[in-house]
């Protein structure tokens, strides 16, 4: 299984960005796939996920901002962010689970990791 995130850059405040996260080896239509991020010198935290059955989450910064999606036929799930803030920057990871609709904020639920990628919101 492997998981590649995308889409990361350098942008400034109040401007939007989408990350693409695909995958091999495993069906998101299967899975709930998440995104999380680690800012610099904090621990990781839950920004979003998208279940098997179309349900979404979002963590109270983002909600109303970004916005999760799937595209079944490119087996890739979509993080679109718009009206980014300094405090979003981070290292953006996405990640798949089959844990329980109420554990999907925990990270240590997700077996499969992609690599990361980088979002700078510059002020």
């Amino acid at each position: 299984v492997q998981l590649q995130a995308s889409g990361g850059g350098v942008v400034q405040a109040g401007d939007s960005l989408t990350l693409s996260c695909a995958a091999s080896g495993v069906l998101f239509r299967s899975y709930t796939v998440g995104w999380f991020r680690q800012a610099p010198g904090k621990e990781r935290e839950f920004v979003a996920c998208f279940s098997w059955d179309g349900k979404t989450k979002y963590a109270d910064p983002v909600k109303g901002r970004f916005t999760v999606s799937r595209d079944n036929a490119k087996n890739t799930v979509f993080l679109q962010m718009r009206d980014l803030k300094p405090e979003d920057t981070a290292v953006y990871y996405c990640a798949v689970t089959t844990v329980i609709w109420g554990r999907v904020t925990e990270d240590n639920h997700y077996r499969y990791w992609g690599q990361g990628t980088l979002v700078t919101v510059s002020s």
